[in-house]
């Protein structure tokens, strides 16, 4: 078994390079340089070491000397496969040795903390008080000129670089939620620094190790070429270019060939060590930690056709967005979406976690990350202007001014090191040009306009001194700055106590009042719903299952599914309880042929499952996509 993962990884490994084509270039010449340098001794070169003043600084072509030789009349070629063995061979061992080393100390320092913190940390500020080079230099000057006492010395200097990058990272995650589960489940210390966090600290060893033994080599090199690396006549490619130095004029290619190779060799190991660092962490792979691009990248394949607009604020037609990671198969996480929001009016978009509802949200305003996000098909009307069609700057002058967007985690849209006050005067300024005193009068209005009790103080504050309440005020005033025309909703109430959620709930129904604000409310819970959206759209593995009047659908649901969705709502008397729907939604990237919610359903017909279910009308406020519709409805 561990073969075969060993194969599987090293498979993944190999399609990741050759996907990442800096990281396969780097890998193909490293290889090729490591492969020529482990078999020097079979190749059919001369001696290294043999001199010929006959033959002194020959020039690259001359015959039996294809890169010339140099001023004692030793092959150049030969020299530089044997140096370049030498010193990939010096730069690996230093790089393993110091990131052995200071892994350790970095790990125990922010694992342990404390006093082991404070020991290990004062131990290596002690070693960073030095120059590093001067620092080497004193190391080899004590141990003695030689290659083998070079590489101790640029390992020693480089403990410090390895231990204060692993310790931040280990302290990062040291108190996080899943090691705290590990410590409650009885492991021990060893098992969580082996099981917890060497695996999340090993990307940033691996960015670390193919940082340094690029650095490792010259430094190394930098030894040789002083006089206390390699010794005469043993070669490395800092020898070569100490040896060259005063030739520059004469014969450049003497040192010109073992600086080319030097750069060569560098450049190609922090070209692969990128690709592996990708490949060790699972959220690199796919394309999670990726900058995302300013506007979703957009394939529409339907791009020459497009439905008439029929004067609401906002229509949604046909609108379609898959995800595509790296290594896996691609997820369908809207499939053809039609949603119509008149002015003034709130929808209320529900459905299970999964559904695609916060995807369809994005999705509006191009906010889908890409990578892996692609929106495949449909169009975005507002107000008769396709946004899918925009350009940056025109979708850039759109989003906050006349759509806004209120995040589900207010801790997490919000800037942790700008106070509030001053976020929300950037959020004005952004779009109109007045004076900051201005801007910051309107955003305490805003904050007032939103409740917040004490608005001048808090206007003083950072996120993180605000509670969960306050800070979801904080994100509707920041959505209402430029008194936009749509607010899109992402589950505000999710992480709030019901006694908040109800504030914030009659909050948004008392400012769409007053501000005649079209409203669509992403949630899954109709309790929720019900208090506030005008009308619903049930949504299921990336479709409209059925939409109509919130009262009319709470009341008759003609899908199943919402018929299941309402069950599962839990209600006060009656003497009924909850009734969990079967079974699980399907996988994004394995929807069925036909109904999607088909093999959960206890109506399902052969029907069912043998091709594509359109949407019919029930009436002139009502559609469902159901062959076999509830009797209710």
């Amino acid at each position: 078994m561990s073969g075969a993962r060993f194969a599987a990884s090293f498979a993944a490994l190999g399609a990741l390079l050759l996907r990442h084509r800096l990281a396969g270039l780097g890998a193909l010449v490293l290889l090729v340089v490591a492969a020529l340098a482990a078999a020097a001794p079979l190749l059919p070169l001369p001696n290294p070491d043999l001199t010929d003043l006959a033959n002194r600084l020959q020039r690259p072509g001359a015959p039996g000397h294809p890169l010339g030789t140099d001023h004692l009349g030793r092959d150049l070629l030969a020299r530089l496969v044997w140096g370049t063995r030498l010193s990939l061979a010096v730069g690996v061992f230093a790089s393993l040795i110091a990131a052995l080393a200071g892994s350790c100390i970095g790990i125990a320092a922010g694992f342990f903390g404390g006093r082991t913190d404070n020991l290990l940390m004062r131990g290596i500020d002690m070693l960073m008080a030095f120059p590093y080079i001067l620092l080497a230099l004193a190391i080899v000057a004590a141990l003695g000129p030689g290659l083998l006492n070079a590489l101790y010395a640029v390992a020693i200097v480089n403990i410090p670089f390895f231990a204060r990058s692993v310790r931040g990272a280990t302290a990062a995650i040291a108190h996080r939620e899943f090691v705290d589960a590990a410590r409650l489940a009885g492991m021990r210390n060893w098992r969580i620094i082996g099981g917890e966090i060497l695996p999340n600290v090993a990307p940033v060893i691996t960015i670390a190790m193919s940082t340094t033994i690029g650095w490792m080599i010259l430094e190394t090199a930098g030894l040789s070429f002083l006089g206390l690396g390699s010794q005469p006549p043993q070669a490395d490619l800092g020898s070569m270019l100490g040896e060259g130095r005063n030739l520059l004029i004469n014969a450049p290619h003497v040192s010109v060939v073992p600086g080319a190779m030097i750069f060569v060799v560098v450049v190609s190991i922090n070209l692969l060590g990128d690709g592996v660092r990708d490949w060790l962490d699972p959220r690199l792979r796919a394309g999670q930690l990726s900058r995302p691009a300013a506007v979703t990248r957009i394939e529409r394949a339907d791009a020459g056709a497009a439905h008439r607009p029929d004067g609401a604020l906002l229509q949604v037609r046909g609108l379609r967005t898959r995800f595509v990671s790296a290594g896996a198969r691609t997820q369908y996480a809207v499939n053809g979406v039609d949603l119509t929001v008149d002015a003034g009016q709130c929808l209320g978009l529900i459905g299970e976690s999964g559904s695609g509802k916060s995807v369809t949200a994005l999705s509006l305003l191009g906010l889908a990350p890409s990578p892996p996000a692609v929106i495949g098909g449909g169009r975005v009307y507002l107000a008769g202007e396709d946004l899918l069609a925009a350009d940056f700057e025109r979708l850039r002058a759109i989003r906050g001014r006349r759509v806004a967007y209120i995040f589900q985690n207010p801790m997490a849209a919000l800037h942790p090191l700008m106070t509030v006050g001053a976020q929300l005067t950037e959020a004005i300024r952004c779009h109109r040009r007045m004076p900051r005193q201005a801007a910051l009068d309107e955003a305490l209005g805003l904050l007032r306009q939103v409740r917040m009790p004490g608005a001048a103080a808090r206007a003083r504050q950072y996120p993180h001194e605000l509670s969960g309440g306050m800070r979801q005020r904080v994100g509707i005033a920041l959505a209402l700055a430029n008194a936009p025309e749509l607010v899109i909703a992402d589950e505000p109430t999710t992480a709030l106590d019901v006694t908040v959620q109800a504030q914030i709930l009659q909050l948004l129904a008392q400012l769409r009042r007053e501000r005649n604000l079209a409203l669509i409310f992403v949630t899954h819970d109709f309790a929720v719903l019900s208090q506030l959206c005008d009308r619903v759209a049930v949504m299921y593995a990336g479709r409209i299952v059925e939409s109509g009047p919130t009262h009319d659908i709470l009341a008759r649901p003609a899908h199943p599914y919402t018929a299941g969705l309402i069950r599962c709502a839990p209600r006060l008397g009656g003497g009924r309880r909850p009734a969990a729907i079967p079974g699980l939604p399907p996988a994004a990237d394995r929807l069925p042929r036909g109904c999607a919610f088909a093999p959960r359903c206890a109506r399902r017909r052969e029907a069912c499952e043998a091709g594509k279910v359109a949407s019919t009308r029930l009436s002139a406020a009502r559609r469902v996509r159901c062959l076999y519709p509830l009797e209710a409805a």
